[in-house]
This record gives structure tokens, C-alpha cells and sequence, in this order.
């Protein structure tokens, strides 16, 4: 049995979409944000030292991060989301597993932080709105002819990038982007994220 520790409203649903995907049992254990701060509870810090959400546990081992988290359950349960080792196709993977969370989550947390300082943000909003074009235009460019990232199934990119990409119609960017804008709503639309979603509280 898997235990994923999920925070509400946050990137862990996606490790709940891929379990379901998967068809692999799993328990879920809600946390709710501060309603002032819309932080993670302190019990998290109980779970992991950085108190934050996606952590799993199972086969002994708890782990956090999304990526890794991915990484781990496709490795061992689902190789066919990733292309094999020896294929051009897996840098594209590599490359794009670490760009979900490293590189165009930068843009999107900077222009949540910032909206919350009013008028004080708003000399960095041409810079952060710049940031994100540049993002979102090369997920855009990078998506398959089938609307899927590095394989023309479900792929363990396409679990990793669909929040961000789910971040285009937020800002009411659909015009801009709208292949991302419709890669977001298919996968959104999916039986497993929809049973994840329900199993994860409803948001």
C-alpha cells in the first residue's frame, strides 16, 4: 500500500492522478492549508523536515519532491510512460521531468507572490509576465502532433506538466497558448484525474 501525504489545493494531486492512472492502491492523508497564511500545517514538518506536499510512503522509504516521486512510481510500475534509455526521446523526457519543476514553476510562484503585494509588485510584473511567455511558448512548441509531451500516450512528462499548464487558463491566457490551454483540459478531463481528484477532497 502506498500512503500519499496530501496538501489541499497543491501540485500533490498529480501524484494522486498517476496512482490512479496506474491502478495502485493507495491511502490518502489530507492537510489543510492555514486559511490566513494558505501555508502548509506544521504537522507536516512531521512527515518531512521541508513540511511540504507531495511526500509518499512506501516499500520502506518515504519520499518527497514530485518529480522524483514520478521517477520513482514509473520506473517501478509503469516503464511505458517513460521512452527507453537507448531512445533519442529520453533527454526530451529528462529534459522536460526537470523543467516541470524547476524552471517554469520560478515564473509562476514569483507571479503568485508578487500579485500579493499590490502596487509594491508591479515594477516586476513585466519581468515575471516575460518569464512566463517564454515558459509557457516552449511547453507550447514542445507538445506532439497527438497532444502529449515526449510520447503519444500518457507520459510521465504529461503528469508533471499539467499543472503549469493548467496555470495558462488561470491567467486568462488561452488565446496565447491554446494547445497548452487544451493539453490541460484533456488530461483534466480523464477518468483517473477525475477519481483523483474526489479521492483527494475535490481540489
Amino acid at each position: 500500500m502506498i500512503t500519499v501525504h496530501h496538501l489541499a489545493q497543491s501540485r500533490s494531486l498529480r501524484i494522486l492522478w498517476l496512482l490512479e492512472e496506474l491502478g495502485l492502491p493507495y491511502d490518502v492523508i489530507r492537510y489543510e492549508r492555514d486559511p490566513k497564511t494558505r501555508l502548509a500545517p506544521p504537522d507536516l514538518r512531521a512527515i518531512h523536515p521541508l513540511g511540504k506536499s507531495p511526500v509518499i510512503e512506501t516499500d520502506g522509504i518515504r519520499l518527497a519532491e514530485s518529480g522524483a516521486i514520478v521517477d520513482y512510481l514509473c520506473t517501478r510500475h509503469a516503464p511505458q510512460m517513460m521512452p527507453p534509455q537507448d531512445s533519442p526521446a529520453w533527454a526530451e523526457h529528462l529534459e522536460l521531468m526537470h523543467f516541470a519543476e524547476g524552471s517554469v514553476m520560478t515564473p509562476i510562484l514569483l507571479n503568485l507572490y508578487v500579485g500579493l503585494l499590490g502596487e509594491a509588485g508591479a515594477p516586476l510584473h513585466p519581468r515575471i509576465r516575460s518569464e512566463l511567455s517564454s515558459h509557457f511558448r516552449f511547453m507550447e512548441e514542445s507538445l506532439r502532433p497527438s497532444g502529449h509531451f515526449v510520447l503519444d500516450g500518457l507520459s510521465a512528462a504529461d503528469i508533471l506538466l499539467s499543472f503549469p499548464a493548467g496555470v495558462v487558463a488561470r491567467l486568462g491566457r488561452v488565446a496565447e497558448f491554446p494547445r497548452l490551454a487544451e493539453f490541460a483540459a484533456t488530461m483534466a478531463a480523464r477518468p483517473a484525474f477525475q477519481r483523483a481528484l474526489a479521492a483527494g477532497g475535490g481540489d
